[in-house]
Protein backbone atom coordinates (compact mmCIF):
# COMPACT_ATOMS: atom_id res chain seq x y z
CA UNK A 1 0.00 0.00 0.00
CA UNK A 2 2.84 2.35 0.90
CA UNK A 3 4.53 1.58 -2.43
CA UNK A 4 1.38 2.53 -4.30
CA UNK A 5 1.18 5.77 -2.32
CA UNK A 6 4.84 6.57 -3.04
CA UNK A 7 4.42 5.80 -6.76
CA UNK A 8 1.30 7.95 -6.94
CA UNK A 9 3.06 10.82 -5.15
CA UNK A 10 6.03 10.61 -7.53
CA UNK A 11 3.79 10.61 -10.59
CA UNK A 12 1.91 13.59 -9.17
CA UNK A 13 5.16 15.52 -8.73
CA UNK A 14 6.22 14.70 -12.29
CA UNK A 15 2.86 15.87 -13.62
CA UNK A 16 3.10 19.10 -11.63
CA UNK A 17 6.63 19.62 -12.94
CA UNK A 18 5.43 19.12 -16.51
CA UNK A 19 2.54 21.55 -16.00
CA UNK A 20 4.96 24.16 -14.64
CA UNK A 21 7.21 23.81 -17.71
CA UNK A 22 4.38 23.70 -20.27
CA UNK A 23 3.33 27.42 -20.48
CA UNK A 24 6.84 28.73 -21.14
CA UNK A 25 7.73 25.84 -23.44
CA UNK A 26 4.59 26.37 -25.51
CA UNK A 27 5.45 30.07 -25.88
CA UNK A 28 8.97 29.13 -27.03
CA UNK A 29 7.58 26.62 -29.56
CA UNK A 30 5.18 29.25 -30.93
CA UNK A 31 7.99 31.80 -31.20
CA UNK A 32 10.18 29.23 -32.96
CA UNK A 33 7.41 28.37 -35.41
CA UNK A 34 6.79 32.04 -36.21
CA UNK A 35 10.54 32.65 -36.55
CA UNK A 36 10.99 29.77 -38.99
CA UNK A 37 7.92 30.84 -40.98
CA UNK A 38 9.14 34.43 -41.34
CA UNK A 39 12.66 33.14 -42.03
CA UNK A 40 11.44 31.48 -45.22
CA UNK A 41 10.73 34.93 -46.63
CA UNK A 42 13.88 36.53 -45.18
CA UNK A 43 16.52 33.83 -45.73
CA UNK A 44 19.36 36.31 -45.26
CA UNK A 45 18.28 36.71 -41.63
CA UNK A 46 17.03 33.18 -41.00
CA UNK A 47 14.45 31.65 -38.71
CA UNK A 48 16.90 31.09 -35.83
CA UNK A 49 17.87 34.77 -35.67
CA UNK A 50 14.27 35.89 -35.87
CA UNK A 51 13.36 33.49 -33.06
CA UNK A 52 16.01 35.10 -30.83
CA UNK A 53 14.73 38.62 -31.47
CA UNK A 54 11.09 37.61 -31.07
CA UNK A 55 12.06 35.88 -27.82
CA UNK A 56 13.71 39.07 -26.57
CA UNK A 57 10.60 41.06 -27.48
CA UNK A 58 8.26 38.64 -25.73
CA UNK A 59 10.54 38.14 -22.73
CA UNK A 60 10.77 41.85 -22.03
CA UNK A 61 7.01 42.49 -22.43
CA UNK A 62 4.14 40.13 -21.65
CA UNK A 63 6.42 37.09 -21.45
CA UNK A 64 8.31 38.23 -18.34
CA UNK A 65 5.76 36.60 -16.00
CA UNK A 66 6.88 33.90 -13.57
CA UNK A 67 4.55 31.35 -15.15
CA UNK A 68 6.78 31.24 -18.25
CA UNK A 69 10.14 31.10 -16.40
CA UNK A 70 10.54 27.32 -15.98
CA UNK A 71 9.46 26.55 -19.53
CA UNK A 72 11.84 29.06 -21.10
CA UNK A 73 14.63 27.76 -18.86
CA UNK A 74 13.86 24.18 -19.97
CA UNK A 75 14.01 25.26 -23.62
CA UNK A 76 17.23 27.21 -23.07
CA UNK A 77 19.09 24.46 -21.23
CA UNK A 78 17.58 20.99 -21.74
CA UNK A 79 16.43 21.27 -25.36
CA UNK A 80 19.69 22.90 -26.36
CA UNK A 81 21.60 20.07 -24.68
CA UNK A 82 19.58 17.48 -26.61
CA UNK A 83 20.20 19.46 -29.78
CA UNK A 84 23.97 19.35 -29.21
CA UNK A 85 23.93 15.59 -28.57
CA UNK A 86 21.97 14.99 -31.77
CA UNK A 87 24.37 17.28 -33.63
CA UNK A 88 27.12 14.79 -32.77
CA UNK A 89 25.22 12.19 -34.80
CA UNK A 90 25.70 14.33 -37.90
CA UNK A 91 29.45 14.97 -37.61
CA UNK A 92 32.26 12.52 -38.25
CA UNK A 93 35.68 12.47 -36.59
CA UNK A 94 37.08 14.00 -39.77
CA UNK A 95 35.03 17.11 -39.02
CA UNK A 96 36.36 17.30 -35.47
CA UNK A 97 39.92 17.08 -36.79
CA UNK A 98 39.34 20.39 -38.55
CA UNK A 99 40.34 22.07 -35.29
CA UNK A 100 43.73 20.38 -35.32
CA UNK A 101 46.69 21.33 -33.13
CA UNK A 102 46.46 24.97 -34.20
CA UNK A 103 42.78 25.19 -33.22
CA UNK A 104 43.35 23.68 -29.77
CA UNK A 105 46.41 25.91 -29.26
CA UNK A 106 44.30 28.95 -30.09
CA UNK A 107 41.66 27.90 -27.54
CA UNK A 108 44.19 27.32 -24.74
CA UNK A 109 45.98 30.64 -25.30
CA UNK A 110 42.68 32.51 -25.62
CA UNK A 111 41.46 31.06 -22.31
CA UNK A 112 44.73 31.94 -20.53
CA UNK A 113 44.60 35.53 -21.79
CA UNK A 114 40.94 35.84 -20.74
CA UNK A 115 41.65 34.53 -17.22
CA UNK A 116 44.67 36.79 -16.69
CA UNK A 117 42.87 39.88 -18.02
CA UNK A 118 39.77 39.20 -15.89
CA UNK A 119 41.87 38.90 -12.74
CA UNK A 120 44.05 41.96 -13.47
CA UNK A 121 41.24 44.26 -14.61
CA UNK A 122 39.07 43.21 -11.66
CA UNK A 123 41.92 43.88 -9.23
CA UNK A 124 42.52 47.31 -10.76
CA UNK A 125 38.83 48.17 -10.34
CA UNK A 126 38.81 46.98 -6.73
CA UNK A 127 36.66 43.85 -7.00
CA UNK A 128 37.07 40.99 -4.51
CA UNK A 129 39.21 37.96 -5.31
CA UNK A 130 36.17 35.67 -5.40
CA UNK A 131 34.40 37.98 -7.84
CA UNK A 132 37.47 38.10 -10.08
CA UNK A 133 37.78 34.31 -10.12
CA UNK A 134 34.10 33.92 -11.00
CA UNK A 135 34.38 36.46 -13.82
CA UNK A 136 37.51 34.70 -15.09
CA UNK A 137 35.95 31.24 -15.18
CA UNK A 138 32.62 32.46 -16.58
CA UNK A 139 34.21 34.35 -19.45
CA UNK A 140 36.99 31.88 -20.19
CA UNK A 141 34.96 28.68 -20.17
CA UNK A 142 31.19 28.44 -20.28
CA UNK A 143 29.31 31.24 -18.55
CA UNK A 144 26.79 30.28 -15.86
CA UNK A 145 27.89 26.63 -15.71
CA UNK A 146 31.52 27.55 -15.03
CA UNK A 147 30.50 30.14 -12.43
CA UNK A 148 28.24 27.63 -10.69
CA UNK A 149 31.06 25.04 -10.65
CA UNK A 150 33.68 27.53 -9.43
CA UNK A 151 31.64 29.22 -6.67
CA UNK A 152 31.65 26.38 -4.09
CA UNK A 153 35.35 25.66 -4.67
CA UNK A 154 36.37 29.22 -3.75
CA UNK A 155 33.63 29.75 -1.12
CA UNK A 156 31.89 32.49 -3.09
CA UNK A 157 28.52 33.59 -1.70
CA UNK A 158 25.21 33.59 -3.57
CA UNK A 159 25.31 37.36 -4.10
CA UNK A 160 28.71 37.23 -5.80
CA UNK A 161 27.56 34.29 -7.92
CA UNK A 162 24.27 35.95 -8.93
CA UNK A 163 25.83 39.27 -9.94
CA UNK A 164 28.58 37.54 -11.93
CA UNK A 165 26.10 35.34 -13.79
CA UNK A 166 24.03 38.41 -14.69
CA UNK A 167 27.03 40.39 -15.97
CA UNK A 168 28.49 37.48 -17.95
CA UNK A 169 25.17 36.53 -19.56
CA UNK A 170 24.24 40.07 -20.59
CA UNK A 171 27.76 40.75 -21.93
CA UNK A 172 27.62 37.47 -23.83
CA UNK A 173 24.30 38.46 -25.37
CA UNK A 174 25.76 41.72 -26.65
CA UNK A 175 28.79 39.89 -28.07
CA UNK A 176 26.49 37.26 -29.56
CA UNK A 177 25.03 39.95 -31.81
CA UNK A 178 28.30 41.85 -32.35
CA UNK A 179 30.77 39.10 -33.27
CA UNK A 180 29.19 38.16 -36.65
CA UNK A 181 29.66 41.76 -37.79
CA UNK A 182 33.26 41.84 -36.55
CA UNK A 183 33.94 38.55 -38.35
CA UNK A 184 32.52 39.97 -41.55
CA UNK A 185 34.76 43.03 -41.38
CA UNK A 186 37.97 41.30 -40.25
CA UNK A 187 37.70 37.80 -41.76
CA UNK A 188 35.13 38.35 -44.50
CA UNK A 189 33.05 35.64 -42.76
CA UNK A 190 35.54 32.90 -43.68
CA UNK A 191 34.12 29.77 -42.06
CA UNK A 192 36.97 28.47 -39.86
CA UNK A 193 38.18 31.87 -38.65
CA UNK A 194 34.65 33.14 -37.99
CA UNK A 195 33.86 29.92 -36.10
CA UNK A 196 37.01 30.31 -34.02
CA UNK A 197 36.12 33.90 -33.15
CA UNK A 198 32.58 33.03 -32.05
CA UNK A 199 33.39 29.69 -30.41
CA UNK A 200 36.52 31.03 -28.74
CA UNK A 201 34.91 34.06 -27.09
CA UNK A 202 31.23 33.60 -26.29
CA UNK A 203 30.36 32.45 -22.79
CA UNK A 204 27.51 29.96 -23.19
CA UNK A 205 26.79 27.23 -25.72
CA UNK A 206 23.45 28.86 -26.47
CA UNK A 207 25.13 32.15 -27.34
CA UNK A 208 27.58 30.33 -29.63
CA UNK A 209 24.75 28.53 -31.42
CA UNK A 210 22.77 31.75 -31.71
CA UNK A 211 25.68 33.83 -32.97
CA UNK A 212 26.78 31.14 -35.42
CA UNK A 213 23.22 30.93 -36.72
CA UNK A 214 23.39 34.63 -37.58
CA UNK A 215 26.15 33.73 -40.06
CA UNK A 216 25.33 30.31 -41.52
CA UNK A 217 24.88 26.62 -40.68
CA UNK A 218 28.55 25.67 -41.19
CA UNK A 219 29.79 28.40 -38.88
CA UNK A 220 27.23 27.43 -36.24
CA UNK A 221 28.36 23.79 -36.25
CA UNK A 222 32.11 24.48 -36.26
CA UNK A 223 31.82 27.26 -33.65
CA UNK A 224 30.04 24.74 -31.41
CA UNK A 225 33.07 22.44 -31.74
CA UNK A 226 35.41 25.22 -30.64
CA UNK A 227 33.11 25.91 -27.70
CA UNK A 228 32.89 22.25 -26.65
CA UNK A 229 36.68 22.00 -26.55
CA UNK A 230 36.70 25.00 -24.18
CA UNK A 231 34.15 23.29 -21.93
CA UNK A 232 36.38 20.23 -21.64
CA UNK A 233 38.94 22.44 -19.85
CA UNK A 234 36.37 23.42 -17.19
CA UNK A 235 37.59 20.80 -14.71
CA UNK A 236 41.18 22.07 -14.86
CA UNK A 237 40.17 25.73 -14.49
CA UNK A 238 37.91 25.11 -11.49
CA UNK A 239 40.40 22.95 -9.64
CA UNK A 240 43.20 25.45 -10.36
CA UNK A 241 41.18 28.26 -8.79
CA UNK A 242 40.43 26.02 -5.82
CA UNK A 243 44.15 25.39 -5.33
CA UNK A 244 45.01 29.08 -5.61
CA UNK A 245 42.23 30.12 -3.23
CA UNK A 246 42.72 27.55 -0.48
CA UNK A 247 45.52 25.88 1.44
CA UNK A 248 46.54 22.44 0.21
CA UNK A 249 44.39 20.55 2.72
CA UNK A 250 41.36 22.77 2.12
CA UNK A 251 41.78 22.49 -1.63
CA UNK A 252 41.80 18.68 -1.43
CA UNK A 253 38.66 18.79 0.69
CA UNK A 254 36.91 20.97 -1.84
CA UNK A 255 37.92 18.70 -4.67
CA UNK A 256 36.37 15.70 -2.98
CA UNK A 257 33.15 17.47 -2.04
CA UNK A 258 32.63 19.38 -5.28
CA UNK A 259 31.47 17.30 -8.20
CA UNK A 260 33.12 19.01 -11.14
CA UNK A 261 32.21 17.13 -14.28
CA UNK A 262 32.33 17.68 -17.99
CA UNK A 263 28.69 18.45 -18.94
CA UNK A 264 26.77 15.33 -19.97
CA UNK A 265 25.89 16.73 -23.38
CA UNK A 266 29.57 17.05 -24.28
CA UNK A 267 30.04 13.35 -23.52
CA UNK A 268 26.86 12.57 -25.45
CA UNK A 269 28.09 14.65 -28.39
CA UNK A 270 31.33 12.69 -28.67
CA UNK A 271 29.57 9.34 -28.27
CA UNK A 272 27.17 10.18 -31.08
CA UNK A 273 30.03 11.48 -33.21
CA UNK A 274 31.97 8.23 -32.65
CA UNK A 275 28.97 6.09 -33.55
CA UNK A 276 28.39 8.09 -36.75
CA UNK A 277 32.09 7.82 -37.67
CA UNK A 278 31.92 4.03 -37.16
CA UNK A 279 28.93 3.82 -39.51
CA UNK A 280 26.43 2.78 -36.81
CA UNK A 281 24.09 5.55 -38.01
CA UNK A 282 23.04 5.66 -41.65
CA UNK A 283 23.05 8.87 -43.65
CA UNK A 284 19.22 8.85 -43.61
CA UNK A 285 19.13 8.57 -39.80
CA UNK A 286 21.76 11.29 -39.55
CA UNK A 287 19.48 13.57 -41.55
CA UNK A 288 16.68 12.89 -39.05
CA UNK A 289 19.06 13.81 -36.21
CA UNK A 290 19.89 17.02 -38.04
CA UNK A 291 16.22 17.93 -38.52
CA UNK A 292 15.29 17.28 -34.88
CA UNK A 293 18.45 19.03 -33.68
CA UNK A 294 17.65 22.12 -35.74
CA UNK A 295 14.08 22.30 -34.42
CA UNK A 296 15.22 21.88 -30.81
CA UNK A 297 17.83 24.55 -31.45
CA UNK A 298 15.36 27.15 -32.71
CA UNK A 299 13.04 26.51 -29.75
CA UNK A 300 16.04 26.83 -27.42
CA UNK A 301 17.06 30.11 -29.05
CA UNK A 302 13.55 31.43 -28.46
CA UNK A 303 14.00 30.51 -24.79
CA UNK A 304 17.38 32.24 -24.68
CA UNK A 305 15.82 35.36 -26.14
CA UNK A 306 13.01 35.28 -23.57
CA UNK A 307 15.50 35.19 -20.71
CA UNK A 308 17.55 38.19 -21.86
CA UNK A 309 17.17 41.33 -19.75
CA UNK A 310 19.49 44.17 -20.70
CA UNK A 311 18.35 46.26 -17.71
CA UNK A 312 20.02 43.85 -15.30
CA UNK A 313 23.52 44.88 -16.31
CA UNK A 314 22.70 48.58 -15.81
CA UNK A 315 21.58 47.83 -12.25
CA UNK A 316 25.05 46.54 -11.39
CA UNK A 317 26.52 50.01 -11.82
CA UNK A 318 29.09 51.62 -14.12
CA UNK A 319 32.12 49.92 -12.52
CA UNK A 320 30.75 46.45 -13.27
CA UNK A 321 29.94 47.54 -16.82
CA UNK A 322 33.49 48.82 -17.29
CA UNK A 323 34.78 45.49 -15.96
CA UNK A 324 32.68 43.51 -18.41
CA UNK A 325 33.55 45.75 -21.36
CA UNK A 326 37.26 45.57 -20.50
CA UNK A 327 37.27 41.77 -20.55
CA UNK A 328 35.22 41.70 -23.77
CA UNK A 329 37.61 44.11 -25.49
CA UNK A 330 40.65 42.01 -24.51
CA UNK A 331 38.89 38.83 -25.68
CA UNK A 332 38.06 40.27 -29.08
CA UNK A 333 41.51 41.76 -29.73
CA UNK A 334 43.41 38.68 -28.50
CA UNK A 335 41.16 36.31 -30.44
CA UNK A 336 41.66 38.24 -33.69
CA UNK A 337 45.45 38.28 -33.19
CA UNK A 338 45.66 34.59 -32.27
CA UNK A 339 43.40 33.54 -35.15
CA UNK A 340 45.62 35.42 -37.60
CA UNK A 341 48.65 33.63 -36.18
CA UNK A 342 47.36 30.07 -35.73
CA UNK A 343 44.35 29.62 -38.05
Amino acid sequence: MSNLFTTGSTNCKRLNGLLEILPGLVICIIIAFIGKFIGRYIPSVGGASIAIFLGMLVGNTFGNKQIYAKGSKFAESDLLSYSIVLLGGTLSAQTLLKLGVSGVTFIILQMIITIISAILIGKKLGFSENFRFLMASGNAVCGSSAIAATAPVIDADDNEKGITITIVNVTGTVLMLLLPFIAKVVFETETVRTSALIGGILQSVGQVVASGSLVNENVKDLATLFKIVRIIFLVFIVLSFGTIKNKASQANCKKSNTKVRVPWYVIGFFIMCTLFTMGVFSIELSKVFKLVSNNFEVIALAGIGMRVNFRQLIKQGPKASIYALGIAAVQILSAIALIMIFI
